[in-house]
């Protein structure tokens, strides 16, 4: 397929997309197809007739479909659903194991004299006692990668989906709807929510306080789904033991915010799945995608407008 890519070119992406055969064009009127290298809805140009559907490259969408870019009925938007199980899994084990062993909290103290309170309240992954209890909410692409990092370490794992259907690899699942059974076991709690109306807000001062207090909370999926106040209370008082966030509410996260200073908590500024990963990833979507599109088929990760994603 002859494509255009734009605001910005990806260098590895065009390679690994022409290695599969498709063309890159000079400009969207020669284009079959537009992909979108810009999370920024003010970047979307006006696209011509000619354009059939759009691969966009990066995952969460729901700021173009509240501008009315992407709605039903539509020029068909593809996601990157999928694409960066990898690095994101990465980042939930790195955060998960930065803020059990409290590298934050050290840093911030400046001084040894802390030594005895922190190895007194850091927290093991591996089956010190017995396995580790870890929920991971919205397991998909992403969790079963999660799923397969954390095996070594002996952990009991509950993946939470919206259908109950069977995770591979882990030891039990359960449908959304159940979650509250296991908030009072976890140990480690991983959010990989996306941003919907149905998770909008999901973490929030009620299922923090029904969870035990030391449990760390981890979220690698939106901002959104998290109460960020309520997440701050429950950091602050003890109701639960530390998070590791790769998003925040709001994005970016204000200067003087009390996320910054809290030993308990620690962060990343949303960079497991940034251009400097997504380039060498998005090739195999779009292909995936645009040899679906022309053998008539769905393709894998074309967007539903409905449902947010």
């Amino acid at each position: 397929m002859r494509y255009y890519m734009g605001p910005d070119v990806w260098e590895p992406t065009v390679r690994d997309i022409e290695t599969a055969g498709h063309e890159c064009v000079e400009s969207l009127a020669e284009a079959e197809v537009y992909i979108n290298t810009s999370s920024d809805v003010s970047e979307v140009p006006e696209l011509p007739e000619n354009i059939q559907w759009v691969q966009y490259c990066f995952t969460g969408v729901n700021h173009f479909i509240e501008a009315g870019i992407i709605q039903p009925g539509g020029v068909p938007w593809c996601n990157s659903a999928g694409a960066f199980a990898k690095p994101v899994a990465e980042s939930a084990l790195g955060l998960l194991l930065s803020q059990a062993h409290h590298h934050k909290a050290f840093a911030l103290a400046k001084t040894w004299s802390v030594a005895q309170e922190l190895d007194e309240s850091q927290a093991w992954l591996y089956d010190q006692q017995g396995p580790k209890r870890v929920v991971i909410v919205g397991a998909g692409g992403i969790g079963k990668q999660l799923i397969a990092y954390l095996k070594p370490f002996g952990a009991h794992i509950t993946a939470v989906n919206r259908s109950g259907r069977t995770v591979e690899g882990a030891d039990a699942t359960l449908p959304i709807e159940r979650v509250d059974e296991v908030w009072g076991n976890a140990d480690f709690v991983v959010s990989i929510l996306p941003a919907t109306a149905e998770t909008e807000h999901f973490f929030n001062a009620e299922v923090f306080g029904a969870m035990k207090s030391t449990p760390v909370f981890i979220n690698v999926g939106r901002g959104s789904t998290v109460v960020t106040d309520d997440l701050v209370e429950a950091l602050r008082t003890g109701q639960i033991a530390g998070a590791g966030l790769e998003v925040v509410d709001p994005e970016p996260l204000p200067d003087g915010h009390p996320l910054y200073d809290l030993p308990n908590a620690t962060l990343t500024p949303h960079m497991g799945a940034s251009f400097q990963v997504a380039q060498y990833h998005m090739g195999a979507i779009f292909n995936a995608n645009a040899a679906a599109w022309e053998r008539g088929e769905p393709m894998p990760t074309r967007v539903d407008p409905d449902a947010g994603y």
